[in-house]
């Protein structure tokens, strides 16, 4: 099996840009929850960012916490190339299961869809576990299933399963303002600790 948590696997994916679940932007789900936050002080974790256009629209609207964390040194590389203003000391290339700090927000985007399936109970707890209390983990979730991956999909049932012991509260809903080609195939989850 392929080394998923590899960052030669994830570097190499950057390199040959072949990142086909990048939307050139941030989804709208996100950006529809990112818009009604009013404090911009919010520390913010945004892990296996990629190319991180959640973090830039954070930043752009005057966000001043937000943290960018990839396992791969290009994608990191590259988001500050991309944005010069951002600060450096936010930027982390680092393995998300052995990373720490204490957040208000993470927002998830592509990466629990990008381990293996495997460890998914882990990032339940390692993402509760970088959260205060009442911090909340919000983002997309695949619902449909995939053959082979990533990205690997699941069901709700299973994220409830996997989320359950590390929350206390979760909301899974069927998004209404996916793009496209995901309508029908996105859950955008809500989970405070």
């Amino acid at each position: 099996m392929t080394d998923f948590l590899s960052d030669d696997y994830w570097n190499k994916r950057y390199l040959d840009e072949s990142t086909g679940w990048d939307l050139g932007e941030i989804s709208p789900p996100i950006r529809a929850y990112v818009d009604q936050l009013e404090d911009k002080e919010l520390k913010i974790l945004i892990p296996g960012a990629g190319n991180a256009h959640e973090v830039s629209y954070l930043h752009n609207l005057g966000f001043t916490n937000v943290h960018v964390l990839d396992f791969a040194p290009i994608a990191i590389q590259t988001f500050l190339e991309k944005n010069p203003d951002f600060p450096a000391s936010h930027a982390h290339v680092a393995d998300f299961f052995e990373f720490n700090g204490s957040f208000d927000l993470i927002i998830e985007q592509t990466l629990f869809c990008a381990i293996d399936p495997n460890l998914r109970s882990k990032y339940a707890d390692k993402s509760a576990s970088l959260l205060r209390k009442g911090g909340m983990l919000v983002g997309l979730l695949f619902n449909q299933e995939f053959d082979g991956g990533p990205p690997f999909g699941g069901t709700k049932s299973e994220y409830i399963d996997n989320f359950k012991p590390f929350y206390d509260k979760l909301s899974m809903e069927e998004c209404y303002n996916s793009i496209e080609p995901r309508q029908g195939s996105e859950l955008f989850i809500q989970l405070e600790k």
